[in-house]
């Protein structure tokens, strides 16, 4: 079943646990009945990501066969074939279509428009130097926005600010990892794009996208709507852990050359899955009045 694992790249759907902030931060976390439609959100985003993995292998199965990581993944390296892949790509969408029949016509719309964004990035964004990077982050924005159309709830404008420096920060150091791993003669083989970039374009880009997500969360944590929401302004004690996440991750492309993959980084090092548990349940007890 690993082969097929890897298909669906499993891991990755740590990415769709952006569904649940709207959940989280309208302090419905403990709501059995909008936790099971923000979960089902969260599934329906998992088949959705494996479906446009799947289409998005099929595109690239020459670009990755040139990829010193790449090639791999089971349709580059020819461990599943493509009529294959696309009968679990069809199969993952019909699963999908029962789970739209529980959510609303809201997240339904948002979850196709999340679909097009990605399909649009396989077939042509992610050629065009920037629009690549923006169209990685759009993605993540889709998740809140379709987390919180989900549970009928509004989400704080910088919140979503926050959500969109996040995604851009973490497109822009992927970009830097693959600029890195990828000789140069091998860039017209496996992501033309790469060649538009260069390690000081995107470091001074990574820095402005890190402080975007440093200042926006900060702000969101002392905005006047966020005070009354929660009648606390304790959460600007959560920022630290927020700063600390940014510079490791930042350490861990820059200096150890990681980044490709995202959330195999956040669940690998423990300096950034300790400080992701200590910001859930740091944030939990103030939102919820734990304490």
């Amino acid at each position: 079943m690993s082969k097929y694992f890897r298909l669906l790249r499993v891991i990755q759907w740590i990415k769709n646990s952006f569904v649940f902030v709207p959940l989280v931060f309208s302090r419905n976390l403990f709501d059995y009945e909008l936790a099971s439609l923000s979960v089902l959100a969260f599934i329906s985003f998992c088949l959705i990501s494996s479906t446009v993995y799947i289409i998005n292998d099929i595109n690239d199965i020459e670009a990755d066969s040139s990829h010193p990581v790449k090639k791999l993944r089971p349709i580059a390296a020819g461990e599943i074939s493509i009529s294959t892949a696309l009968i679990i790509a069809a199969v993952l969408m019909i699963l999908n279509g029962f789970i739209f029949l529980q959510l609303n016509s809201y997240f339904i719309i948002s979850a196709l428009v999340f679909f097009l964004i990605n399909i649009f990035y396989t077939f042509s964004f992610k050629y065009v130097v920037i629009l690549d990077i923006f169209s990685i982050a759009a993605g993540f924005v889709m998740r809140v926005i379709a987390g919180a159309v989900a549970i009928d709830v509004e989400i704080s404008s910088w919140l979503m600010l926050t959500t969109m420096f996040l995604s851009l920060f973490l497109a822009v150091m992927k970009r830097r990892s693959e600029l890195e791993i990828v000789k140069v003669e091998d860039i017209q083989k496996t992501r033309k794009v790469l060649q538009n970039y260069s390690i000081a374009f995107i470091d001074q880009m990574a820095t402005v996208a890190a402080a975007g997500v440093i200042i926006c969360y900060a702000l969101y944590t002392v905005s006047d709507r966020t005070v009354f929401i929660f009648q606390t302004e304790y959460l600007i004690y959560t920022t630290p852990f927020v700063v600390y996440g940014i510079f490791r991750y930042m350490f861990l492309v820059i200096n150890n050359q990681k980044g490709e993959n995202t959330s195999e980084i956040m669940m690998t090092d423990l300096s950034l899955i300790v400080t992701l548990f200590l910001y859930f349940i740091t944030t939990i007890a103030i939102v919820y009045h734990v304490l």
